[in-house]
């Protein structure tokens, strides 16, 4: 199955993802160059995506099993 790759014009603009924004040492703030401290979901006319800035989300976890929940 070949897998689709994603369209940048497709992604909403967030500094959290940009060429210019870093994140913080304390997580919280994106620092801009062009535009200095910026929150993590604000973009501005500058954005441009880095696709490795990007962040997976994580897979949520499977719950345990019992052999109860298969029996008839």
């Amino acid at each position: 199955m070949k897998r689709k790759l994603l369209n940048v014009k497709e992604i909403p603009p967030s500094c959290s993802y940009c060429i210019y924004g870093r994140l913080s040492p304390d997580g919280e703030c994106i620092l801009c160059i062009k535009k200095g401290v910026m929150r993590t979901d604000s973009s501005c006319r500058k954005f441009k995506y880095n696709p490795l800035n990007r962040r997976p989300k994580e897979k949520p976890l499977i719950p345990e099993m019992d052999e109860k929940e298969f029996e008839l």
